[in-house]
């Protein structure tokens, strides 16, 4: 359900909406960031279900924004960052349809999907992230619209998504079984790793492949502990094999456009 407001008008609403994203990071205490996130979503969710939804340009606005290439929605995502080093995710997706367009907010409910990697998820039971790319795919004539997220986790421990959106039923899902796995493929890959580390995950065009640092434990004995987990100067990759996320581990960078400009990944608190 979307909380009710009056449609701002364009230069006085990308305004408040600028300074109520700013508030999450600056307010004093939980409530009153919980309270700006709120305010953003009056904002935002009053923009996008005006005429404008599809051509607004958000400028100066630091919000994490997906547009999909071909046009078929628009994805918004922020975040609450809470005094004990948790976070709630917020967002919109915006779907174009054939007799106009829909729009639906994203519920965190992080804590309550006990088993992620193999849950086929909606707007209203998401897991959270900020996404920042966006990489369409064809399988057997439908679309699944890969997306890569970063999710801060807690003091500790940090996340990078790769996510799928298929948008051909009535609802969006979140997830889909593209990538290798046993009996039951995974419907989306989930990296955790040390807070005080960096993981590298992104879309190399001249590749054609997702990139990604390939972790490992910074000591043999904390393995699969993702406090202890970071990258080793190593790269693994997936490419797309006709109907599947094809995976290859160990891959060799050099040539790559790895060292070339792109989108960065939202910081921190954001």
């Amino acid at each position: 359900m979307l909380l009710a407001a009056q449609a701002p008008d364009s230069t006085r609403g990308y305004a408040e909406l600028e300074k109520e994203l700013h508030s999450i990071g600056t307010a004093a205490g939980d409530a009153a960031r919980d309270s700006a996130s709120t305010r953003v979503k009056q904002l935002l969710g009053a923009i996008l279900q005006s005429d404008s939804a599809f051509t607004a340009t958000f400028p100066g606005v630091p919000i994490s924004r997906v547009d999909a290439p071909d046009g078929a929605f628009r994805l918004f995502t922020w975040n609450v960052p809470y005094a004990d080093g948790s976070f709630l995710y917020d967002g919109f997706l915006l779907v174009r349809r054939r007799n106009g367009q829909a729009l639906y907010e994203l519920r965190d409910m992080t804590a309550k999907i006990t088993r992620p990697a193999t849950a086929q998820l909606s707007p209203g039971n998401w897991y959270g992230a900020l996404y920042y790319d966006v990489i369409p795919v064809k399988r057997g004539g439908r679309m699944y619209y890969t997306l890569l997220g970063w999710k801060g986790y807690s003091t500790v421990e940090t996340r990078k998504v790769i996510e799928v959106l298929n948008l051909e039923a009535s609802m969006p899902r979140f997830g889909a079984p593209l990538f290798p796995g046993g009996r039951q493929r995974p419907y989306r890959e989930i990296y955790a790793f040390a807070a005080q580390a960096s993981m590298l995950l992104r879309w190399d065009a001249a590749r054609k492949a997702i990139v990604m640092d390939h972790l490992s434990p910074t000591n043999p004995e904390f393995a699969d502990q993702p406090a202890f987990m970071a990258p080793d100067l190593s790269y693994d990759s997936f490419s797309w094999d006709k109907d599947h996320w094809r995976f290859e581990r160990d891959i060799d960078v050099r040539g790559s456009d790895r060292g070339k400009p792109y989108k960065a990944p939202p910081k921190e608190g954001r």
